[in-house]
């Protein structure tokens, strides 16, 4: 860290670094959930959540770099070894053995929602002690709240969709 940085940052840095290689882990896992995660989906609205998968997967590889960058900036090494990442990671990898759309959903649900209590705990950890680490982690979990508005409203609409069919279905 520079010099300027180090005077102005009120934080243990070990424990910030270890903390955000945590958050790495848990982003090449979603990476890699959501890359093979739209590969794989078959059921309703396979084409627009293949697409919003990918989409998200460029997201998550992003906030993949920009963590590892700020990990060197803070003068630590981001975790070397992709065998590490999964035992690193508190939010875990889910294998998607069940391509089914809705499935697919249920379990990047999860992952969002692990993602959003990890930014939570950076943003409070660098608050008003880590500037240039705070906004990350603040524009990180913006992107992981919206993932999960966009994971819910395909599940709504699949949900919506259903239960319009099974209306017309006993109404003849």
């Amino acid at each position: 860290m520079g010099e300027m940085a180090q005077k102005i940052a009120k934080i243990d840095s070990d424990e910030l670094i270890k903390t955000l290689n945590i958050a790495l882990s848990e982003e090449w896992l979603a990476y890699y959930q959501y890359w093979i995660g739209s590969l794989l989906a078959k059921g309703p609205h396979r084409a627009s959540i293949a697409r919003e998968f990918m989409e998200h997967a460029k997201e998550e590889l992003s906030h993949a770099l920009k963590l590892a960058e700020r990990i060197i900036e803070l003068g630590g090494t981001p975790i070397l070894n992709p065998d590490k990442w999964s035992s690193t990671a508190i939010c875990h990898y889910e294998e998607p053995s069940n391509p089914y759309t809705v499935e697919l959903l249920k379990q990047n649900l999860i992952s969002e929602r692990c993602a959003i209590a990890r930014y939570e705990k950076i943003c409070e950890m660098t608050f008003g002690k880590d500037y240039e680490t705070h906004r990350l982690s603040t524009k990180i979990l913006h992107d992981e709240i919206e993932h999960e508005q966009e994971i819910t409203d395909f599940q709504d609409d699949i949900i919506s969709e259903q239960e319009h069919y099974h209306s017309i279905q006993t109404t003849h």
